[in-house]
């Protein structure tokens, strides 16, 4: 095999692999393309060119550049350099790629002395402490959740975290919609 048909493999099974990952049938990622179920089926199956129009639409219903498609492999594929981000008390550093259905992001939260400020969106949140105590605000409710511990929540609940005493850290994993409260925020 060449080295064009090598990358344009590799395009047409990470299509099909996110497209299954996002838990879409042909149809449903039809539906948000305007392309026909057969079109997007010839395309990863290689009975179709890889063309600009059919590439782009299925890229953006997927949430994906088409940077992310072509990329050849190298080590960058399987690891993560995870980059830190502080807000506040907050430092966070996102550890997987945003081209799937759900993102994991490590935290580690500085004790604060105000209350946070409790956000609702929609979406589902999942965290696990690594490290020190949590104080999980999910309305009126004020939950502990210590090291070794985890939880789990609807986030039309107003939800909030913080460290207790010392320094805490956290692995969190989110829905699409949680990405988008969580990491644009």
């Amino acid at each position: 095999m060449d080295d064009v048909t090598t990358v344009e493999q590799l395009a047409r099974t990470r299509l099909r692999s996110i497209r299954a990952t996002m838990g879409w049938s042909l149809d449903e990622l039809a539906a948000r393309t305007n392309l026909s179920p057969s079109t997007i089926s010839r395309v990863e199956t290689g009975k179709r060119a890889l063309s600009i129009d059919v590439l782009v639409p299925i890229a953006n219903a997927l949430q994906v550049s088409l940077d992310v498609l072509f990329e050849a492999d190298t080590d960058d594929d399987v690891v993560i350099r995870p980059v830190q981000h502080r807000s506040g008390g907050r430092t966070t550093w996102q550890l997987n790629r945003v081209d799937g259905r759900t993102v994991a992001m490590k935290t580690r939260l500085e004790p604060d002395a105000p209350p946070p400020t409790q956000r609702v969106h929609p979406g589902h949140d999942w965290f696990v402490v690594l490290e020190g105590r949590v104080l999980l605000w999910l309305g009126d409710r004020r939950i502990e959740v210590a090291t070794g511990e985890a939880a789990e929540f609807s986030t039309m609940t107003p939800h909030a975290m913080t460290a207790i005493d010392a320094p805490a850290e956290l692995i969190q994993v989110f829905d699409r919609d949680g990405q988008r409260a969580h990491v644009h925020q």
